[in-house]
């Protein structure tokens, strides 16, 4: 009886663990305040969270082109502070690839140029990458 009470308690406690870490996004929340909460979860040093507000942009305004150019931007430069040099430079050649679609001219600008100077300070070279931009 003793086991299956320890068994119980541990399954409890990573249930309980695993909803605290994740964010409750209302349906009615704005990409903007997306972006600035995810912004704040970056600074706050929750990686994962932020990840999953920039994550929701995706999901939730797939037409709106300049939020998801934010977003993606948003996503690699959160794997980027994670040292995460792989997956943010994948993030980045994903970005960067929309501004050579038919639908570049309607981008801004702005997220292709600090995809490239991020995609600089890492490089092709997966140790490089560790000065901040």
């Amino acid at each position: 009886m003793k086991r299956a009470t320890k068994i119980f308690l541990i399954v409890a406690a990573c249930i309980l663990a695993s909803c605290a870490s994740a964010p409750v996004l209302p349906e009615n929340i704005s990409s903007a305040e997306l972006i600035q909460r995810g912004q704040e979860a970056v600074d706050a040093g929750r990686y994962t969270q932020a990840i999953q507000y920039f994550q929701a942009i995706l999901d939730r305004f797939p037409g709106d082109l300049p939020m998801i150019c934010n977003a993606e931007y948003e996503i690699a430069h959160t794997y980027y502070k994670q040292k995460k040099y792989g997956q943010a430079r994948q993030e980045l050649h994903a970005l960067l690839s929309r501004y050579e679609g038919e639908d570049a001219e309607l981008l801004p600008p702005h997220f292709k140029r600090l995809a490239e100077i991020l995609l600089d300070t890492i490089g092709d070279d997966p140790a490089a990458g560790t000065g901040e931009t």
